[in-house]
């Protein structure tokens, strides 16, 4: 299954421009403001081989003031000489909401570093701009790299909503190429509900195979009941390992949900239990979280319940589930963490997922939202609280 190989969001991303006043949440206090030389020197150590120095050159970088952090930021990207410092000088660029970044993206998508182009087709996703839309549509006839060619097709699906030539251009992508790509395009079309793919992925739901659990999902998302027979039909005759994805999409559907819905917990909770079952837990797993980030907090309660205790082999699909539910609706996600008596092992499940995710642009937008979320509660509040130990245990 493929659902989990790429986790997105459909989040605002937020300005950074206040140094935390909080040194619990793992902020920068008044007393220590962060001074130019402090800034450009994290920069040049994001490319550092020790996990504690980048996260510490990581978090000095979130707390400088915006208007000293863009620019310099942007210099990085454009032409800091180690590759990979490049790279993250533009994620956390992307953190700053500023209109200035618009152009270092446009520049980033002809260039020859992998992860720049991953990264500007993801801004540009989640920012459409008319006139990037042809230049997306020319990517592409030439981007082959299998970890950037999915941003690229997800950024295309995005456009579909309102630019015809990026429909016809998705619309082959469903029939044509590798599996890994052609399910890519699959998941993308379902999460930007493109109802005019809806044969297209139908034909691909029925012919058994590994996108048949991509496409079950897909047509659930997207939300067009004429799906609902052909969801129907597989339920009789699919293996059991797409079980749980029909159930899904049936569910996402609306119809008989909370049936649907307790098949996928049945079937995660067996596969748990029971050795051997890999392949169906996976299944399970990521068909539960489909149904959570449609902002269904039990169904990732579940998640987190049967995580938390879990262990590998078990622990790790499980993981990526919640941590994907939580990229995608990061507003769900501290919902139910609010309502949890005990945090730590759930914000732990987490830190896990998002150490396998590696999806840094899209975390990147998770802890700008958990940071907004943080001064955005009232002091005391269990929101706050919750934010607080996603700071600390998460590094950001």
């Amino acid at each position: 299954m493929k659902t989990l190989r790429v986790a997105r969001v459909f989040l605002a991303a937020m300005a950074v421009g206040a140094i935390c006043l909080n040194a619990a949440a793992g902020a920068q206090r008044p007393s220590d403001p962060v001074s130019l030389d402090d800034l450009k020197a994290a920069i040049d150590n994001l490319g550092r081989l020790d996990y504690e120095v980048r996260m510490n050159a990581a978090r000095t970088v979130r707390r400088a003031p915006a208007a000293m952090a863009i620019g310099v930021l942007m210099d990085a990207a454009s032409g800091h000489g180690d590759g990979y410092v490049r790279y993250r000088a533009l994620v956390l660029l992307s953190g700053f909401n500023d209109p200035r970044a618009r152009d270092v993206m446009q520049e980033a998508l002809g260039d020859a570093n992998d992860r720049l182009r991953a990264v500007a087709y993801t801004y540009f996703e989640h920012n459409p701009d008319k006139i990037i839309a042809p230049l997306l549509l020319k990517a592409l006839d030439r981007e082959d790299s299998e970890f950037v060619r999915p941003e690229l097709t997800r950024a295309v699906a995005a456009y579909g909503a309102f630019d015809p030539k990026a429909r016809d251009a998705m619309l082959p992508l469903v029939d044509r190429g590798q599996d890994f790509f052609r399910g890519a395009a699959i998941e993308a079309l379902g999460d930007y509900k493109a109802a005019y793919a809806v044969d297209a992925i139908q034909r691909v739901a029925k012919l058994d195979g590994p996108l048949q659990d991509d496409a079950a999902l897909a047509l659930g998302k997207i939300g067009d009941k004429r799906a609902l027979g052909t969801l129907a039909e597989l339920q009789r005759t699919a293996p059991r390992e797409r079980q749980p994805a029909i159930a899904a999409g049936i569910c996402l559907l609306g119809v008989n949900c909370e049936s649907h819905q307790g098949f996928v917990i049945e079937t995660l909770r067996f596969s748990i239990a029971n050795l051997g079952f890999q392949e169906l837990l996976r299944a399970s797993a990521a068909s539960l979280a489909a149904i959570a980030a449609s902002d269904n907090p039990a169904a990732l309660a579940t998640l987190v319940d049967a995580g938390v205790p879990a262990r590998d082999p078990a622990r790790a699909p499980i993981a990526l589930a919640a941590g994907t539910v939580a990229i995608r609706n990061t507003a769900l996600a501290l919902k139910v963490l609010e309502q949890r008596e005990e945090l730590d092992g759930a914000v732990l499940l987490l830190r896990d997922a998002f150490d396998m995710l590696e999806e840094d642009y899209e975390e990147e937008r998770f802890f700008m939202a958990v940071r907004r979320a943080y001064w955005e509660a009232p002091e005391g509040s269990t929101r706050r609280k919750v934010c607080d130990v996603l700071i600390q245990k998460l590094d950001f």
